[in-house]
């Protein structure tokens, strides 16, 4: 039985969460309002989504930048995603706390204690994010050289199934893989949660069929804004964890927000930071070790993404009016989207939009519940 302090599995038809508040954020781009990485902000941003009910808080994970030749490039500048997590948990109350986790950067072993400390220090909040990596020039930084793709599947399986055999066992065990040696494993203390909640972001084929098997949210880009090839592209995912592995997953996405008074003026301030201002290296950086080290999709599409990549990594535009936003919104529930990740240039301006402007006409949809606490 799932423990029900983590609010991801509340019956909310649209499920919030923020993105990437570990760094500078999700947007490429120069403008002063995307201030540098800052703990307070940071604290700022997690606190407000917490009061406002939001069900997740998921850092990403980065050891270098992406732009070649530019060791202090912002998008290098990251907060460790454990410890993170750990000091936004013992700041709120209500969200889900991940961690977002490379596998070829930290052994399951310590996974499992960090992971654990987290679910108690959040009172059973803590869910996890896995990631097989894709930024070559971090990983070999380990010396640990990129695998070839399908292949970093097959260590994130392993590097998953110690994990959980560490968070689920009481006995000692031992383990001789492919990718690990154990000998008389055993974590302790376990996660409060019987069940901790995983994350991942498969995009390939490979990856579909490896989120399919062990993720309880699968994280998607959606390749469209209609809404017939979203519901083509959720349900197709939906459908390969249902036949293929017999399980039942909720489908998330990420998503770059522009918010203002009219659909003129948030068109306006759109084109403003991600084409006007956009940081031109670290686009180009993301979309060279995205072409290179991912199957997401093929290069040629690629390039049509470039300025949602500037604006928000690929994220799907909720761009206009608070009542445009809910309406996409809404088709995005109708398609089986169960949640959102929500990434903005500027967190605290963003947040408290949202919150005044977006939140309650959620609650008139029906896409969420009133909070309270």
């Amino acid at each position: 039985m799932t423990h029900t302090t983590n609010p991801i599995h509340n019956d909310n038809k649209m499920k919030l969460g923020i993105f990437c508040i570990n760094g500078k954020g999700a947007s490429m781009t120069t403008v002063p309002e995307q201030r540098p990485l800052n703990w307070s902000q940071s604290l700022r941003s997690a606190v407000l989504a917490d009061d406002a009910g939001f069900e997740a808080i998921v850092p990403f994970a980065r050891w270098k930048g992406y732009v070649a030749d530019q060791p202090n490039h912002p998008s290098g500048t990251v907060f460790e995603p454990y410890a993170f997590a750990a000091g936004i948990a013992q700041a709120t109350s209500y969200a889900a706390i991940f961690a977002t986790s490379h596998v070829p950067t930290i052994h399951p072993i310590l996974a499992a204690k960090q992971g654990a400390t987290i679910d108690h220090i959040s009172g059973g909040r803590f869910a996890l994010n896995v990631v097989g990596g894709w930024n070559k020039a971090e990983l070999e930084m380990f010396g640990n050289p990129m695998k070839e793709h399908d292949h970093r599947y097959d260590h994130a399986e392993e590097w998953l199934s110690v994990l959980q055999r560490l968070w689920t066992e009481t006995e000692e065990f031992d383990h001789d893989g492919d990718f690990f040696k154990v000998i008389r494993g055993m974590s302790s203390p376990k996660p409060i949660q019987s069940h901790v909640p995983i994350m991942n972001a498969g995009g390939s084929d490979r990856g579909q069929h490896f989120a399919a098997a062990h993720a309880d949210l699968c994280f998607i880009i959606l390749k469209s804004e209609d809404e017939e090839s979203c519901r083509r592209q959720v349900e197709d995912y939906k459908a390969l964890a249902r036949d293929h592995y017999g399980r039942e997953v909720q489908v998330w996405i990420h998503t770059y927000v522009v918010q203002r008074e009219t659909r003129q003026e948030a068109q306006a301030y759109l084109h403003h930071y991600a084409v006007e201002k956009r940081d031109e290296a670290a686009l180009a950086g993301w979309m060279a070790g995205q072409a290179a080290n991912t199957k997401l999709m093929p290069p040629a599409v690629l390039e049509t993404f470039s300025l949602r990549f500037a604006a928000g990594a690929g994220g799907f535009p909720l761009v206009g009016t608070a009542e445009e936003i809910v309406d996409k919104l809404e088709m995005l529930s109708r398609v089986g989207v169960a949640g959102a990740l929500l990434t903005w240039v500027d967190y605290h301006d963003g947040l408290e939009r949202w919150n005044s402007g977006v939140m309650p006409l959620m609650e008139q949809a029906g896409l969420r519940r009133r909070f309270r606490r």
